[in-house]
């Protein structure tokens, strides 16, 4: 009941599936009376509109199977009739013969040549408030977990929804997906977005400048940054999102996949990748795309991933060529070199502000000398600049 309160229902169910056990073992060596034997043992409880049945059942005076099970009120009907539909089915499911059946209160005979025994004491009746106790233990688990659930924030229910869309061993509360962009091969980049809870967690994103690869080869430029991402947060033992998700269809998650089979973080951290054209969704040694409902959150979540990947890489590979655009038009001023450049783009950012910049401003960046090179080269350009 803790862990679902604090919405940690996996380890919750793992809880209550042990608890069912010691429950279960509990109950079969409990003996009641040696004389009561092959009798089957139904109680009832409720809440709202669901009730919850108890199945005991007895052997030579000792509880050998117990189950619990909720029925939810469709048509009004009473406890008598939820008892009674509930006992037909349970006595099927498992297959019950007994030629006894004990019940907290009278019923419609749901059999002939079935004794239907209301027990109201000795040891029938304690037979039966142990049914009634176990029922009223799953009633109160049930309150709980509903409870709970309906404290579910937005991000936690999509989070539940893209665990089970993608088919994901834990909830993907830590995702990052990847980008490349160039032009012509130019200036090529990438980005890694991160989204936490569902949400773009913007203080992680990253940029990187592809280093190894020449030319426009994505596949390439996927494997290179993949590899300088994790090995970087195994290095300095910063968490690993649980999902990954790459912008592009087969070729791109084959390539994703290879810094991680070096790295050994194969089966460790999930990976998808989303193609563009019919938002196909692809996985590791699986030739066969999943597609997911077009209106689904997961989706939405992943387009999202996707969108803000792209945003993200071509703004950055933008500004490379812009910065790289000015550093040559301040190459052109003699006897500025790249260490002022350098200075210069930190503090200006834009060639327009480092040529309204007064002298003042300059030599507060760069020495005196240089600040009255660079003041004096744009003021004579500007000199030159026809009136409009």
């Amino acid at each position: 009941n803790e862990h679902a309160v604090a919405l940690e229902f996996e380890t919750a169910e793992a809880y209550r599936k042990k608890v069912a056990l010691l429950e279960d073992f509990q109950s079969k060596s409990q003996v009641v009376n040696e004389r009561i034997t092959d009798v089957d043992v139904f109680a009832i409880c409720e809440h709202e509109e669901v009730f919850f049945v108890n199945y005991l059942k007895v052997m030579n005076g000792a509880i050998i199977f117990t189950k619990t099970v909720s029925l939810q009120q469709k048509m009004e009907e009473t406890r008598e009739e939820i008892l009674s539909y509930a006992i037909i089915e349970l006595r099927q499911q498992f297959k019950s013969e007994s030629p006894e059946i004990i019940v907290p209160f009278e019923i419609e005979q749901p059999y002939q040549n079935i004794l239907l025994t209301v027990a109201k004491a000795g040891d029938k009746k304690g037979l039966l408030d142990i049914a009634l106790k176990n029922a009223l233990h799953y009633k109160a688990q049930h309150i709980t977990e509903n409870d709970a659930k309906r404290h579910l924030t937005r991000e936690q229910r999509i989070l539940e929804q893209m665990k089970s869309d993608l088919r994901l061993p834990s909830l993907p509360f830590h995702i990052e997906c990847f980008d490349n962009s160039n032009i012509q091969g130019t200036n090529p980049v990438a980005s890694c977005v991160v989204f936490k809870n569902a949400k773009p967690s913007k203080k992680d994103y990253r940029h990187f400048n592809i280093k190894t690869v020449e030319g426009p080869n994505d596949f390439a430029s996927m494997e290179e940054v993949l590899h300088r991402r994790y090995k970087r947060l195994l290095d300095e033992n910063e968490p690993l999102p649980d999902l990954i998700v790459i912008d592009g269809g087969k070729g791109q998650l084959s390539s994703a996949l290879k810094p991680l089979e070096k790295l050994n973080l194969v089966g460790k951290i999930s990976i998808v990748s989303i193609a563009k054209k019919l938002e196909e969704i692809y996985y590791p040694g699986d030739s066969v795309p999943l597609h997911i409902n077009k209106k689904s959150e997961s989706l939405k979540v992943l387009q999202n991933l996707r969108n803000e990947a792209h945003r993200f890489a071509i703004t950055f590979h933008r500004q490379k060529r812009s910065i790289n655009s000015l550093k040559s038009n301040l190459d052109t001023i003699d006897g500025i070199g790249e260490k002022s450049i350098n200075a210069l783009l930190k503090k200006f950012k834009s060639e327009k502000k480092i040529k309204a910049a007064t002298l003042e401003e300059l030599t507060q960046v760069i020495d005196s000398h240089k600040a009255n090179i660079v003041f004096k080269h744009y003021q004579s350009s500007s000199s030159e600049a026809p009136l409009e």
